[in-house]
């Protein structure tokens, strides 16, 4: 090769060496402090206000603007079957429906989401009905319950979402990691894990080591107040109101997992507005916290009952959408 030829040749591999090692250092990898907030309200779901849990029994359209007027654009539905009044007026709106309470399989729901075109996340909880003790008995019985919900969410390009709700066995993401993994050997790839701190009964010392092992798994985080002992069952609590909740968020802020955030009102004597607004505050007070302890000012505080309910402690209710009369 003429000496001009390869000075050329040096000279072209020069300088692609130098863009690379320019554009690496202009554009780093994003660390976790650098990606986008957990916290932003475009990140943030309602969960569980519909009319049972909502002290001004809000209709489809009502509730979608209090939505809008909180600055909020994301909302899981848990109302069963009859969702078109509130697909169309979250539609109206500029709401996205997130995710679907999913406790059975439903063809109505199915066919509801079909209708519209949307792509909830299917949130199944786990099944009483199945009572073998033994854990890879048990495996195989939930894999079989789980695998014609994730083909029929396929169908619709959705998820599904394996949700830690009062059924002890289904609780320990342990248990769902390993039905998620069966299910997988078979080909089936769109299920996950939701994780619901207010039906997590772990250790917090443990918590790190946990939310590491979910993370690879996680659809959704939804978000409540923790007491000091997490290992009791808590009630639907402000986030920020108590003990254990800003280490919790802390580690997943830290974690770098950056999906969706769910804040949960669920409170029949309470303003869901009211519920909603509380919690956002909390939420506000927990990303002040962990930018500089006592930054933050004081706690969010829960709201007092009215008198004539006498609250049950540690009582959360439960999503009964199978049972609810349409709006």
């Amino acid at each position: 090769m003429p000496l001009n030829s390869r000075l050329n040749e040096q000279m072209k591999t020069t300088l692609a060496l130098l863009t690379i090692a320019i554009l690496a250092t202009a554009s780093p990898r994003l660390s976790a402090a650098d990606a986008p907030s957990l916290f932003e309200r475009k990140n943030i779901s309602a969960l569980w206000i519909m009319a049972p849990w909502d002290a001004k029994k809000r209709g489809p359209e009502e509730r979608m603007q209090m939505l809008k007027e909180l600055g909020l654009t994301k909302f899981a539905y848990n109302g069963g079957a009859a969702g078109d009044a509130e697909v169309e007026a979250a539609q109206r709106h500029g709401i996205e429906i997130t995710a679907w309470w999913y406790p059975a399989r439903n063809p109505q729901i199915v066919e509801t989401i079909k209708r519209h075109g949307i792509h909830p996340q299917f949130w199944v909880c786990g099944s009483r009905a199945i009572t073998v003790t033994d854990d890879s008995e048990r495996i195989e019985a939930e894999a079989a319950r789980i695998r014609p919900i994730a083909e029929d969410a396929a169908t619709l390009g959705c998820k599904v979402g394996l949700y830690n709700h009062r059924e002890p066995w289904i609780e320990e993401q342990d248990h769902q990691i390993a039905i998620i993994e069966r299910l997988r050997r078979d080909g089936v790839t769109n299920v996950g894990i939701v994780f619901n701190f207010h039906h997590w009964r772990g250790s917090l010392a443990e918590f790190p080591a946990l939310f590491q092992r979910i993370q690879p798994y996680l659809l959704a985080v939804n978000l409540n107040g923790m007491r000091t002992d997490t290992t009791k069952y808590p009630g639907v609590r402000f986030i920020g109101s108590d003990e254990s909740e800003l280490s919790m968020i802390g580690v997943v802020e830290a974690s770098g997992w950056r999906g969706p955030i769910g804040v949960i009102h669920e409170r029949p004597t309470v303003d869901a507005a009211e519920g909603i607004k509380g919690n956002l505050q909390g939420l506000q007070w927990v990303q002040k916290e962990l930018q500089q302890p006592g930054s933050g000012g004081p706690k969010t505080q829960e709201p007092t009952p009215p008198s004539s309910v006498v609250p049950t402690p540690g009582a959360a209710a439960v999503p009964q959408p199978d049972t609810k009369k349409s709006e």
